[in-house]
């Protein structure tokens, strides 16, 4: 199964960036499409960008033309560019296999964006 390890999140005033690495493990990652997703407190957890094997990319509306999402299947790493950040990206930041599954959550990621 695949396991995931998320990194690269901290503190970034409103407008900043940060990239985002998740390093995944397990056999057949390179055969299944993989999603960051995002939660906040009190909100249920939503799919921010999906990555297919080939590379084809799907984005939420909130945050199309700000993030982009990539792989490399060679390192078995998933990123995410998150570009002119706004409060409202504040989350905990969570890459799985998408559809997500159950058993594929890591511990996740803090992006806090606040001036």
């Amino acid at each position: 199964q695949v396991q995931v390890v998320e990194s690269g999140g901290g503190l970034v005033q409103p407008g900043g960036s940060l990239r985002l690495s998740c390093e995944a493990s397990g056999s057949f990652f390179r055969l299944v499409a993989m999603g960051w997703y995002r939660q906040a407190p009190g909100k249920q957890r939503d799919l921010v960008a999906n990555i297919n094997p080939g590379g084809s990319t799907n984005y939420a509306d909130s945050v199309k033309g700000r993030f982009i999402i990539s792989r490399d299947n060679v390192k078995k790493t998933v990123y995410l560019q998150m570009n002119s950040l706004k409060p409202e990206d504040t989350a905990v930041y969570y890459c799985n296999l998408y559809p997500s599954n159950v058993n594929s959550w890591g511990q996740g990621t803090q992006v806090t964006v606040s001036s």
